[in-house]
């Protein structure tokens, strides 16, 4: 099991950045496939960014692919995203989350991510 706790939510105005972290503590966390999540008001849970266990793959969400970049450090098990140019759209609750399985090369679904944080809020202001 992989605890997760993400930082670095807030308040920016359209076209800003922010760069969210994750902190994993947990064995597992260099053998599991990460992914960040993102919630809005009254609305469902989406996949925004997906990052394999090695860091070889990564897979964004259309509405995000080219501002936002996922990455992961292993040695300091932690994940980031880096979000560029941002869009009051983006405004969410942002989450990251572990893979059930180790060793995953390919984004499947949310329903494969077994382990979450509590989530940090990102408000875009137009």
């Amino acid at each position: 099991q992989v605890q997760l706790v993400e930082s670095g939510g807030g308040l920016v105005q359209a076209g800003e950045s922010l760069r969210l972290s994750c902190a994993a503590s947990g064995r597992s966390f260099s053998r599991n496939a990460m992914g960040w999540f993102r919630q809005a008001p009254g609305k469902e849970r989406e996949f925004v960014a997906f990052i394999s266990w090695n860091g070889g793959t990564n897979v964004y969400a259309e509405s995000v692919k080219g501002r936002f970049t996922i990455s992961r450090d292993n040695s300091k098990t932690t994940v980031d995203m880096q979000m560029n140019s941002l869009k009051p759209e983006d405004t969410a609750v942002y989450y990251c989350a572990a893979d059930r399985l180790a060793y995953t090369g390919a984004y499947r679904s949310s329903a494969d991510f077994g382990s979450w944080g509590q989530g940090t809020q990102v408000t875009v202001s137009s």
